[in-house]
């Protein structure tokens, strides 16, 4: 991978320009632009969610420079489904231009709607089935089914005068589905007859052998563990699995459970769900969370968010002792999700408190209780060889999954030089069959920070990962600037600092030398003061502490 910052050189009439916006290097921020002849088509716009060494970081989002100053021939924004990491960065993306058409099931639109609701924003929307076409621009668009952890995701065919491109966006294979939606395999055979020269690929799997379990084999070890649970049980969940919340409602329902919804986005999300039918709620199943509590232990289930051990969300309250639900001896939590890389820490520490509590902790790597929504090596080698691409550019994934999938295309006979491993902001050129990288474009990462906007950077967020490990300490001073001779202080203050405040006695006087030398070589500046004390003090605590606290002096010139 070749990170140096590369522009590309001018697009020429006729040439489809790809280009990664996120999700290249990363499981997340999954979004991808394509041009040609002057008009934008962007698929997906999504979220990566922070982890532990990025603190107080709500969303990341894709770095949208190579499109800020484009707005306007942005004809439509395709989203492949409904997660948050291919919908989350939408709000963002349109309260720089509001009537930016979304394209979409009606699944997909509806969640991303109700979110855009909170934003103020009415979007133009253009809800699409599978087998649908619809010419936008220059780009024909074919719609294709594809099977995934939620309903209604769809693959995306884009037919140019440059030639084919299929983007699958988030699948696999389940060959019985809960909702008998297989993916379109048909379809897929019928593009590779007329020849594909771009196949854009979900990684996500790619790296691991064989096929993904089906979503069925779930069923029945759920309804397993909440038969035999003996009071309370608790389902961590994604807050649009639609099918795992399917087979939650239908485990309770024949062990004589109710289901309470708990968490904002569970509620919204399964509302949106039922109302569109893609929910089948068994009657009298379900009951508010506020009327949960009168029921029996042994009678009630709760389905809630925070299964990746996000710490506002109800789980890691739970944990915490900060939810109104006292977890005990004798109650039951399910994590009835996958670890997002990165998230390993969080979700331990959960699963360490609860269990803690006296919880029976059932996860992915003690039961049976989650499978992948993504394909697996075996069946990206089936894709391959239905497809026979004349170019690959693995995409949604991790560097490693990346490579995976690029050796998968090679293994089926996609020549090496055809394949491109790619990162976020490199520069594809599609013409006459042939695939090129142009250039590589220095794109960042965004931060959501409360009510901020890429405000945040990375120099704040070292600071900040300073503060909660190293402690800080500051300097307060006034001094003669002629002299360098100290009139007041210096007052050394620490916090998150183990020592007592004594400590810092040994380091005055060499504050003191240090200031008398810089002025005698002729510093008259509290600036150039503030930095010398820095310097005198970080180098003392270091050598001394093998600390590496934020220092701040506070020089007064008297």
């Amino acid at each position: 991978m070749n990170s140096a910052i590369r522009l590309p050189r001018t697009l020429q009439p006729g040439t489809l320009r790809v280009i990664p916006i996120g999700g290249l290097g990363e499981i997340g921020r999954n979004m991808t632009s394509y041009e040609i002849d002057g008009k934008i088509l962007i698929v997906d716009c999504g979220v990566l969610f922070p982890e532990e060494h990025q603190p107080g970081v709500d969303l990341i989002l894709p770095d949208f420079s190579p499109i800020r100053d484009r707005l306007e021939d942005i004809i439509a924004v395709v989203l492949t489904h409904g997660h948050e990491d291919h919908i989350g960065a939408v709000p963002y993306l349109l309260k720089l231009r509001q009537d930016i058409p979304l394209v979409g099931s009606n699944l997909t639109l509806a969640l991303i709607e109700a979110k855009l609701k909170e934003h103020r924003i009415s979007p133009y929307t253009l809800a699409v089935t599978e087998g649908q076409h619809e010419k936008l621009g220059p780009f024909e668009l074919e719609f294709i089914a594809v099977n995934h952890s939620i309903p209604d995701a769809m693959a995306v065919a884009i037919t140019t005068k440059a030639g084919v491109v299929l983007h699958t966006g988030d699948f696999k294979m389940d060959q019985l589905p809960l909702d008998g939606r297989i993916t379109d395999l048909r379809a897929f055979a019928r593009l590779g007859e007329k020849g594909v020269d771009l196949f854009l690929p979900d990684s996500t799997n790619a790296d691991v052998p064989g096929f993904t379990s089906p979503e069925r084999a779930i069923g029945p070890v759920l309804e397993s563990v909440i038969a035999k649970a003996p009071r309370r049980v608790i389902v961590a969940s994604f807050s649009s699995h639609v099918h795992r919340v399917q087979q939650v409602l239908d485990a309770a329902h024949a062990n004589g459970r109710r289901v309470a919804f708990m968490g904002r986005s569970m509620v919204r999300n399964m509302g949106i769900a039922a109302d569109l039918g893609y929910l089948k709620v068994p009657n009298g199943v379900l009951i508010d969370a506020k009327k949960a509590a009168d029921l029996p232990d042994n009678k009630i289930v709760y389905m809630s968010t925070g299964s990746q051990g996000e710490p506002m969300a109800v789980l890691a309250r739970m944990a915490n002792m900060e939810h109104q639900i006292e977890i005990g001896k004798g109650d039951t939590i399910i994590l009835a999700s996958s670890l997002i890389p990165g998230n390993e820490n969080a979700v331990y520490r959960v699963i360490n408190g609860l269990t803690k509590l006296g919880a029976n902790v059932v996860h992915k790597g003690n039961a049976k209780v989650h499978v992948s929504g993504h394909a697996s090596a075996g069946e990206l080698l089936y894709c391959y060889n239905i497809l026979k691409p004349k170019n690959v550019l693995p995409v949604h994934g991790e560097y490693r999954h990346l490579v995976a999938n690029q050796q998968l295309a090679i293994q089926t006979g996609v020549p090496e030089e055809n394949t491109i491993i790619g990162e976020d902001g490199t520069v594809i050129d599609l013409r006459d069959g042939v695939a090129t990288v142009v250039g590589q474009l220095d794109l960042g990462f965004v931060y959501v920070d409360g009510s901020s906007v890429g405000e945040i950077t990375d120099a704040d967020l070292k600071d900040r990962r300073i503060l909660s490990e190293e402690g800080f300490i500051s300097i307060f001073i006034a001094i003669d600037v002629l002299t360098g001779a100290i009139v007041v202080g210096p007052e050394i203050q620490a916090r998150g600092y183990a020592e007592d405040e004594s400590v810092f006695d040994s380091v005055k006087p060499m504050i003191a030398s240090a200031l008398k030398d810089a002025a005698a070589n002729g510093t008259r500046d509290t600036h150039t003061y503030s930095q010398i004390i820095r310097r005198t003090v970080g180098r003392w605590v270091n050598s001394s502490h093998r600390r590496r606290p934020m220092i701040v002096p506070v020089v007064i010139e008297v």
